[in-house]
């Protein structure tokens, strides 16, 4: 099993939820971190909490949909953290509604925000992991990805898109050495599922927790090099 300890990681929509929960994962095995989102006040708390692991763990606020402000914060992480080994897309939005009834330009917002958003970030990393010739790249979709369903068109389609494009990845850049994996995890009681009212803050010992999906990452990094896990779905064991 690799030793994780001292590598430098980027983690998108890291403040809060599954971001933070990978985050501290990240921090206990000895991992240098660089969270990203859009409220400096909950990032500079997290960042907080992650150094008291001893680690290195900054900040960077910006919208992954717009572009130009991605190329200026991840350039902002890269110069304090003097590289990248770990890059974890997981800053998403999500709503429901039914194709007819929602606004077009929610609609394209969920896209925008989880599609390209996730090709931005990537587009400015990857020059860095392929000019180590090593890395990881760790892409969260959903099972909303995997199928389809009624008053999630939006959202399904952005990571139905996300699997298309992680998997496009992984086979361009497995010669560099670059491990592509793409989650689809079931409903986890993360922030943005209880904001969403599919998922109860109390309900632990029936619901999946994000510390179960920051677990399964770690757990992906630790493998052999020689070998990469390119997708898995995380389900809960209660119907």
């Amino acid at each position: 099993m690799i030793n994780l300890k001292n590598k430098k990681a980027i983690i998108t929509g890291g403040g809060r939820g599954l971001g933070k929960a990978t985050a501290i994962a990240f921090a206990k095995e000895g991992i240098d971190v660089a969270i990203t989102g859009r409220n400096e006040a909950v990032l500079k708390e997290t960042v907080s909490e992650l150094e008291a692991f001893g680690i290195k763990a900054v900040y960077s606020v910006f919208d992954i949909g717009n572009y130009e402000d991605v190329k200026i914060g991840i350039d902002r992480i890269l110069k304090s953290l003097g590289t990248v080994d770990i890059l974890v897309n997981n800053a998403g939005i999500a709503a429901f509604g039914t194709l007819n009834d929602m606004e077009v330009s929610q609609w394209s917002q969920i896209i925008q925000t989880n599609l390209m958003g996730m090709y931005y970030v990537t587009k400015e990393v990857l020059p860095y992991l392929i000019s180590n010739n090593e890395g990881d790249i760790i892409n969260v979709s959903s099972t909303a990805g995997l199928n389809g369903n009624a008053n999630t068109s939006a959202y399904s389609a952005s990571k139905f898109a996300v699997i298309g494009m992680s998997q496009s990845l992984m086979k361009e850049v497995r010669k560099h050495n670059i491990r592509v994996c793409t989650l689809t995890p079931s409903t986890i009681a993360s922030d943005m599922s209880i904001d969403l009212g599919i998922a109860k803050r109390d309900s632990e010992d029936s619901v999946l927790q994000p510390e179960d999906f920051a677990e399964l990452i770690v757990a992906g990094l630790k493998l052999s090099r020689r070998a990469m896990l390119t997708s898995a779905s995380l389900w809960s064991t209660n119907p």
